[in-house]
């Protein structure tokens, strides 16, 4: 039998690598969506692209990293990848957030490669040690190190320039925690969390997300671009054809926008329907103390660049994704409880349904998102589809964001003028 080598699909190179950073490159974007194009198939599957986009989005943005329950004790190392970089993050002492780059000052070891819970940061190649503000506390084989006094003479090292420890800390990460989340941002001179998140925590004030804590966790991998994943998670346009069970508890008649200002595409399903014998949302009771608004809808978030938040009355389902290349994404989900709704007898089993139903859900989202890259990475005749304003305004937006962030533009988009979902009678 003949060798074949692997089918290379043709695509016409219509943009350099320098192309990708200029605004005309994506002009059929920039009109108000109901002119607008999707954004140039390059952006899903060039290298190119891929490695600027490292750069400019993520290397800047406020990126989120995991749950606060992660890090909730002094000394919980939580392990990350932003823009390509391993970061740490850890809680000092005192409770405070602490994040730096995954690498030792002294010949730069990577420190830790999964989370665990230390009282000190210690390196495995020759045990620097550094306390949880990041500040150098032992370097054996140096001076200013913590060896005992009767060994000394093992570590002579006159002749040399004065070692300094306080010269040698942990390289420092901006960290910040908003409800359950916690976000970094490598950017020294990075804008503040409070602009970034926009009316958030108004919007999403009454679930008081601090309080809610990880029950389950589980990861997917997708043969896709990162972005494809995030705009399957904020149009609702799909789920008669890809969701079956999902579009019987949330209705496409039952969705809103739910935009602010921020970082952030929103949508809303109000009210959340029961659930069937296909499964569902609602077996959990609800967090005690919800306006009579939040007590009925789910608020779905995708929080610029990575992570979407889908808060419902009685639980939490983040998704954290994290490019690994122009098309493989690792997408980590947590699925978070508040204590109201963990009481009852029969939660836990209860939360067991809930978590298969969302891996469901997602599992039908994997086939379709990989279906899409399939087009755009192979289909050389496609250069862009039109935008279907009601259900893709989110799309464009983001999409926008995304641009904003390659062309080098530092913008916060506004949010809308007036609510487009009525609030129920009686809500507060």
């Amino acid at each position: 039998m003949k060798n074949h080598t692997p089918y290379a699909p043709y695509r016409p190179h219509r943009f350099s690598t320098a192309d990708y950073t200029h605004e005309e490159t994506y002009r059929l974007t920039r009109p108000p969506v109901e002119w607008a194009s999707s954004l140039i198939p390059e952006a899903y599957y060039s290298p190119e692209f891929h490695a600027l986009e490292q750069e400019r989005v993520f290397a800047g943005s406020w990126v989120t990293v995991g749950c606060t329950s992660q890090v909730q004790k002094p000394g919980d190392i939580l392990v990350a990848k932003v823009a390509g970089q391993s970061i740490i993050v850890t809680r000092d002492d005192t409770g405070e957030l602490r994040a730096f780059y995954n690498v030792c000052r002294h010949r730069g070891t990577q420190l830790f490669d999964e989370p665990c819970h230390v009282n000190v940061i210690r390196c495995p190649y020759h045990s620097w040690g550094y306390d949880l503000t990041g500040k150098c506390i032992g370097t054996p084989l140096f001076e200013g190190s913590t060896i005992p006094p009767e060994s000394h003479r093992l570590f002579e090292m006159t002749g040399l320039k004065a070692f300094d420890r306080a010269d040698y800390g942990l390289l420092p990460v901006h960290v910040e925690a908003w409800g359950c989340l916690v976000l970094v941002n490598l950017d020294p001179q990075a804008q503040p969390l409070s602009e970034w998140i926009g009316d958030l925590p108004v919007r999403l004030g009454g679930y008081d997300l601090a309080e809610w804590a990880i029950q389950r966790h589980k990861r997917y991998h997708f043969r896709a671009n990162w972005k494809l994943v995030a705009e399957n998670f904020m149009e609702y346009y799909h789920l008669p054809w890809v969701h079956p069970e999902l579009i019987k508890v949330s209705r496409v008649e039952d969705h809103y926008r739910y935009q602010g200002p921020g970082m952030y595409t929103g949508m809303t399903t109000s009210p959340v329907s029961p659930n069937t014998e296909t499964g569902g949302w609602l077996a959990l009771p609800p967090k005690k103390g919800l306006n009579t608004a939040d007590a009925v809808s789910a608020r779905f978030i995708w929080l610029f660049p990575n992570v979407a938040i889908s808060v419902l009355p009685n639980h939490v389902f983040i998704m954290m994704v994290t490019p690994e290349g122009p098309a493989h994404t690792v997408e980590e989900t947590y699925l978070l409880s508040h204590a109201d709704s963990m009481a009852p007898p029969g939660a836990e089993g209860e939360l067991d349904n809930l978590a298969g139903f969302w891996d469901r859900v997602n599992q039908q989202d994997i086939w379709i998102v990989e279906r899409v890259q399939a087009g755009l990475t192979e289909s050389a005749a496609y250069t862009g589809g039109r935008m279907c304003y009601r259900f893709e305004e989110p799309i464009h937006r983001f999409q926008n964001m995304a641009i904003d962030r390659m062309v080098g533009v530092a913008r916060i988009p506004p949010g809308d003028l007036t609510e487009s979902a009525p609030v129920p009678a009686g809500a507060e």
